[in-house]
């Protein structure tokens, strides 16, 4: 049966919509001259901040502005001087985004009572996540374990290293007992490498990148276009399962126990 679900924090479990990281990345461009579009922030995102810096520069509109301002093609040099930038900056910021989202509080405890552990792994470094971490907690979200990828020798997403630190923190095995949900592309790839059930969550995440207001206002046809679209992409990435919000998380744990009842594996 699954022992543990590990979830990721913004756009799943917090900041619905996951805009921290997209006001920091607009932000930081905007000040060298530059207007990346929100499609390009957000196409990274669940990766390390620094790899999602770098995977932004390297978007063919962002590259061909930023040598059409200075003159040639952005370096590392150029993105190790952005980061120092960016960093205090999201840093300033990310106690405003640390309200758990909707269904949230009430699936955790959900899965405590079934005995079912809550680790979580981030693109969010541990100073970030120590920012996050007790401002969720007083909001009611406190996971057993938190892992970033600034403390896995590997790196983090899309490699599944954290995912093997949040196992063997918790005494968990084999991987087939673990559950990885996340709303990212990212994150399907982080689950599906480290061989644990994956499920993509869409509502509330980076991918309809909308807030709680704006989500709220879809019409029916546009819920199901956004549904649509996005549990494409999250399932072309690796998703066993799709699911529209957090709560209904649980409900696919049920399932996925059926399944490794009759000998199924990830």
């Amino acid at each position: 049966m699954i022992k543990a679900v590990i979830v990721d924090w913004a756009g799943t479990m917090v900041d619905f919509g996951s805009f921290a990281p997209v006001e920091a990345f607009r932000r930081l461009f905007l000040e060298r001259g530059i207007d990346v579009p929100f499609s390009i922030v957000r196409g990274p995102m669940g990766r390390m901040k620094k790899d999602h810096l770098r995977d932004i520069c390297a978007a063919p509109e962002v590259a061909h502005a930023w040598t059409a301002k200075y003159g040639r093609p952005v370096d590392e040099t150029d993105i190790d001087e952005m980061y120092e930038t960016f960093e205090p900056m999201l840093m300033s910021i990310l106690h405003e985004f640390a309200q758990p989202v909707p269904g949230a509080i009430e699936l955790t405890e959900r899965l405590r009572a079934s005995g079912i552990a809550i680790g979580s792994t981030t693109g969010y470094t541990r100073p970030m996540m120590n920012i996050i971490k007790p401002e969720a907690a007083k909001r009611g979200y406190t996971p057993d374990v938190v892992v970033t990828p600034d403390e896995v020798p590997g790196g983090g997403r899309p490699y599944p290293w954290m995912v093997y630190r949040v196992a063997e923190l918790l005494g968990i095995y084999p991987m087939h007992a673990i559950v990885k949900c996340g709303d990212t592309e990212a994150d399907m790839y982080e689950g599906r490498h480290a061989g644990a059930w994956t499920v993509g969550v869409v509502f509330g995440g980076n991918e309809p990148g909308l807030s709680l207001e704006e989500t709220a206002a879809l019409s029916a046809a546009e819920r199901e276009r956004l549904y649509v679209e996005v549990s494409t992409r999250l399932t072309a990435a690796g998703a066993h399962y799709i699911i529209r919000e957090i709560g209904e998380l649980d409900r696919v744990i049920t399932h996925i126990n059926h399944a490794l009842k009759r000998g199924e594996q990830p």
